[in-house]
């Protein structure tokens, strides 16, 4: 059983979703209580060693404060060692969060919201810690930092992350200390190829540290004298959105090119969040900390407005928020992926998102892709798109080295539709820079039988969920702004039609 504090239940739940995902094949997660306070949740794994790392690795995991309890109950005795976890300290559903894990809490804390994220090779885990952790202990004394190392993830891989919670100089300082000691344990156990500084960052900040052109990277290659390299998309996936940075050069060099790289990566967190700000209704309720969107937000640096809906005076529009219908259109061939065997995998994800999810007919002019109908609340829609967008990654229904990028159509009212393009595509403009989605308004458009046109939005997954959200905002302004007009001018309003 899982056990998680959470008056979100069911959004709690798609954030447990994924991190189940991660560990194998979910065949089941059903909640089995309907208590308030604490969710129940049976979860079946296709086969025992899948639930076993799932107990090893979320026993005691942070979410929203308060850590996972897991229990392991085999097939065949249902209760003879279901509980793996009794007592141990920390692991109540609503003690402390342990030390040693990443605070979730949202005090502000006088450190910077985006941590720094190393891999290092597994070798060198031992000389990093010291004995009886004494190395470790001294760096987060001198650095003023909170280090986690997580030797546990990724087992029998060859680098183990570390994730260094400090103001960016502690990161830094953190981080020069961790290369001097892999540069002495390589010399003392004799090890001749260079150690480079390979550091972990967020898929959506990464485009932004590239640059135009890889300009960015290249001024601070010169500037600092290293040689960068990216990982490629293709290792991304939904439940692992960072990208690998190696760094190459003196130990010297990577110390600096580490400032330049985290400045970056800081300042595109800090952009993304400003513009969440100004659209405080992104998802009434979603805990954007949980589902990835921003890294480093869970350790305070997302304000509450942003997460717990609408700010006061702003209930008027509740309404419109319920349901949107998004089209979202995939490769004709992944449409039996999509359906499943005898519609499963509809009817699961269906279920899964709290949407309607309906492919269309095929279209004899475009027989290349086919329109996935999904009719649903913000959240599921977030849902529902993602899984889609993981499926078709799944399937390799985009080449290893591609990202997923899909067409999604939003109908906007035609009265709308120039405030979303804006003062000489303006706003269309700023939106794209944003979100880093193709926001396109098709010029000459008849409007539909219910006066509306379309608006097509082509990106990554991220990137068309923050363009949808940015595309309602605008919307619901536009009708907030239209209902006293409307009832003023009635007969006006119903000749345009």
């Amino acid at each position: 059983n899982i056990l998680n504090h959470s008056l979100k239940v069911s959004l709690h739940l798609q954030v447990l979703d994924g991190l189940l995902a991660q560990y194998g094949t979910v065949e089941s997660c059903e909640q089995v209580n309907t208590d308030t306070e604490t969710a129940v949740v049976n979860v079946r794994y296709a086969a025992k060693d899948q639930a076993r790392e799932a107990l090893d690795k979320l026993n005691g995991f942070l979410m929203e404060n308060y850590a996972l309890k897991v229990s392991y109950i085999p097939d065949e005795t249902a209760a003879a060692d279901a509980p793996a976890v009794g007592g141990r300290r920390g692991f109540n559903s609503r003690g402390p969060p342990r030390q040693g894990s990443p605070n979730l809490g949202a005090r502000p804390k006088l450190q910077s919201d985006v941590p720094l994220r190393m891999l290092v090779p597994t070798q060198f885990v031992g000389a990093i810690i010291g004995k009886e952790g004494a190395t470790i202990r001294n760096i987060t004394k001198q650095t003023h930092s909170k280090i986690d190392i997580h030797r546990k993830e990724n087992a029998g891989a060859a680098e183990k992350p570390i994730t260094v919670h400090s103001t960016p100089e502690g990161c830094s300082s953190a981080c020069r200390n961790i290369m001097e000691i892999m540069q002495k344990e390589a010399i003392d156990t004799k090890i001749t190829e260079e150690i480079p500084l390979k550091i972990l960052a967020h898929n959506n900040f990464v485009g932004r540290l590239i640059g135009k052109e890889g300009r960015n990277l290249k001024k601070i290659e010169q500037d600092t004298d290293t040689k960068i390299t990216i990982s490629p998309l293709q290792d991304l996936t939904l439940y692992n959105p960072e990208r690998t940075i190696t760094v190459k050069g003196t130990l010297e060099a990577c110390a600096k090119a580490e400032e330049e790289i985290m400045k970056k990566i800081r300042e595109s967190y800090e952009n993304d969040v400003a513009a969440m700000h100004l659209q405080s209704n992104l998802i009434p309720g979603l805990n954007l900390n949980a589902l990835g969107i921003f890294p480093g937000a869970a350790s305070g640096g997302m304000s509450p407005s942003v997460l717990s809906g609408p700010p006061a005076g702003a209930q008027s529009f509740g309404p419109q928020v319920e349901s949107e219908t998004v089209h979202l259109f995939i490769p004709a061939l992944a449409v039996g992926a999509i359906i499943g065997k005898q519609g499963q995998h509809i009817k699961q994800l269906s279920r899964f998102a709290g949407a309607s999810i309906k492919i269309a007919p095929a279209d004899e002019l475009d027989t290349k892709q086919r329109m996935v109908i999904i009719t649903g609340p913000p959240e599921a829609q977030f849902k529902a798109q993602g899984r889609i967008f993981g499926k078709l990654k799944e399937e390799n229904f985009f080449g290893p080295k591609e990202e997923v990028k899909l067409e999604a159509h939003i109908k906007v009212p035609s009265f709308a539709a120039g405030r979303v393009i804006g003062k000489g595509g303006k706003t269309v403009n700023e939106l794209q820079n944003l979100t880093s989605a193709e926001v396109v308004v098709p010029r000459d458009q008849t409007p539909d039988e219910n006066d509306q046109v379309v608006v097509k939005i082509t990106g990554h997954f991220y990137a068309s969920q923050l363009a949808q959200r940015k595309i309602q905002e605008i919307i619901s302004q536009v009708r907030r702004q239209q209902q006293p007009k409307a009832s003023a001018t009635g007969p006006a309003v119903a000749r345009r039609k």
